[in-house]
């Protein structure tokens, strides 16, 4: 244990990071891997692989994960500001690349095989968006002379063009909600939000005319008619489950449904582990957010406000969508749930994520002008 009179860089740290979010995120990791070794194996068989393929892989992503979390949270916000910069410019470099020499997975173009390591830059491209629209909205609080407001504007609408081209409308809504969250803190004025609430209606209608697949997927989810395999299945499996599970490994649906590793992961915690846990994968989750939203709302400053709310956001509406589908609450959305799902661009974007709200929410230590004293063999030695 480290002492308070501790001034290592690491013991600070300590000190001043908030243990419950730490708390929070280690145990979403650690249900990850739980939840890995009882999703994949049957997904891996199937396709001709080692049973635990997946789960393996899952605990290699977890690894840099891990330590992306920890490296990000030891950042001060100047430099929290300046590395999203960085990877907002390579990010949005690279989403132009995928469209023209990116992977193509049912249609769409999301992926770039580099050194044979798939990377898809969409998922690092939202906290560094959110942070720097964080500091683009604080920066016109503090200066209304600086067009903050229409550069954040400006980006986001870079950044949808740059979604709807893969296309990722998923992805694209995401973004606009948590950014529509955050300019909503800022002060966004009557008039912006009747526009922008127009303007989320004509995208939906939109959406729904120009892309078959989400058509596709609405009127699925609307008539229950057409290709509901998958959703089925996952809504089942939790049925199946009941409120204690049928055991790990015991779960038999879980076998049917083929991204039950990736996206239908919640659907094989409550097969297997019953709806007591999936409440408990809900209540970290919403823990998560609401910690996060009073800590901003605390918050003095004016760039650690909206960029804590809108990382937290972001977290909470993608793990929203991913249970939503699971419960066929929602219509069909190939979207992951944070730190559970398969996968190694997600699982490492959303730890570098949560790593900025540990390094943004960390407390700042107070200066003190006295000496501090320790009591040592029962005489006062001034602490170095």
């Amino acid at each position: 244990m480290k002492s308070r009179l501790d001034t290592s860089p690491v013991a600070t740290w300590w000190w001043t990071v908030d243990r419950w979010f730490l708390a929070a995120f280690l145990s979403l990791m650690g249900l990850g891997i739980v939840l890995s070794f009882a999703a994949s194996p049957a997904v891996a068989e199937r396709i001709g692989l080692d049973s635990f393929h997946f789960a393996t892989r899952q605990i290699v992503y977890m690894i840099p994960a891990v330590i992306a979390l920890l490296a990000v949270s030891f950042l001060s916000p100047r430099q929290i500001r300046r590395f999203s910069l960085l990877m907002l410019g390579l990010m949005l470099l690279l989403m132009i690349a995928v469209l023209f020499i990116g992977v193509e997975v049912k249609g769409a173009h999301r992926w770039l095989s580099i050194a044979g390591v798939s990377i898809q830059p969409s998922e690092f491209l939202k906290p560094a968006f959110v942070v720097i629209c964080a500091w683009l909205f604080a920066e016109h609080r503090r200066q209304p002379d600086i067009p903050g407001n229409l550069f954040a504007v400006m980006l986001l609408g870079v950044v949808i063009a740059l979604l709807l081209a893969q296309p990722d409308v998923g992805q694209t809504t995401l973004v606009l909600g948590t950014w529509g969250v955050m300019f909503f803190m800022a002060g966004m004025p009557w008039l912006w939000i009747v526009i922008i609430g127009g303007m989320a209606v004509a995208g939906a209608v939109g959406a729904y005319t120009i892309f078959p697949h989400v058509a596709g997927r609405i009127d699925r989810f609307m008539t229950g008619e057409g290709d509901t395999f998958q959703v089925d299945m996952g809504r089942d499996a939790v049925i199946n489950g009941g409120w204690f599970g049928v055991g790990p490994g015991e779960g038999t649906i879980k076998r049917l449904i083929p991204d039950s590793h990736a996206d239908f992961v919640f659907s094989v915690a409550g097969e297997e582990f019953g709806i007591v846990l999936c409440l408990l994968i809900m209540s970290l989750f919403a823990f998560i957010v609401l910690r996060g939203l009073m800590t901003a709302l605390k918050e003095e400053d004016d760039f650690t406000r909206f960029a804590v709310a809108g990382l937290v956001v972001v977290f909470g509406f993608q793990s929203v969508i991913n249970m939503g589908v699971n419960l066929q609450l929602m219509p069909a959305k190939g979207m992951t749930l944070p730190f559970i799902s398969y996968g190694g661009s997600s699982l490492i974007a959303i730890a570098i994520s949560m790593g900025m709200v540990l390094a943004l929410t960390r407390r700042k230590p107070e200066r003190r002008k006295t000496v501090a004293f320790e009591r040592t063999r029962g005489n006062m030695i001034p602490a170095e």
